[in-house]
């Protein structure tokens, strides 16, 4: 697993041990970057100098890929030890420590915002574990919690059979499969 775009192009990632954790592969991320840069008509934003948050983190692949091509920071969400751990080891590596913020939180039970996570965000990444019905809530309470603000782009990764409902306020930009993963692209309205 490496960066794909960017400043950081080329550099490996590490994962921690286990069967836990599922990162989203190389060929998906550079696909979900893509379409934020040429792909969505509809959303006025840019990841130049975005704040960004990774919910359900895992190895900060998708949030650190989003620094390498140009966010000016990254909160990164997860509540398990040992990818925390890798995603701290990750961002050291990288050279994008001071642009980054890691809080170990439940994403489906979030609080307010601290001050370092830079919120409202402008971009969102969701990748839950598939089929735990995780998704939803989390981004729901992103949205309740002040984490995301009017037009923040939502990119919500799920299993390809999966049924996905958003809650109110949330508009579908696109939807692109990429084998086992489909990938969301919505916008926030408050």
């Amino acid at each position: 697993m490496r960066i794909v775009g960017g400043r950081f192009k080329g550099r490996q990632l590490q994962a921690p041990g286990g069967r836990d954790l599922r990162p989203t592969s190389d060929r998906t991320r550079e696909s979900i970057f893509n379409v934020i840069a040429h792909g969505l008509n509809d959303w006025d934003g840019s990841l130049q100098e975005a704040s960004v948050v990774d919910v359900f983190a895992g190895t900060g692949a998708l949030g650190l890929e989003a620094l390498s091509r140009g966010a000016a920071h990254a909160t990164f969400i997860d509540n398990a030890g040992a990818s925390l751990a890798a995603l701290k080891k990750n961002a050291a590596n990288l050279g994008a420590w001071r642009d980054a913020t890691l809080l170990k939180l439940d994403a489906v039970r979030l609080p307010p915002p601290p001050l370092a996570a830079k919120a409202p965000c402008d971009i969102a990444f969701l990748d839950a574990p598939y089929d735990q019905e995780l998704t939803t809530p989390a981004l729901n309470g992103l949205a309740r919690q002040g984490w995301i603000g009017d037009g923040s782009l939502c990119v919500v990764e799920v299993a390809a059979d999966e049924q996905f409902v958003t809650g109110p306020g949330f508009t579908q930009m696109d939807e692109r499969t990429y084998g086992a993963a489909k990938v969301v692209f919505l916008q926030y309205r408050a």
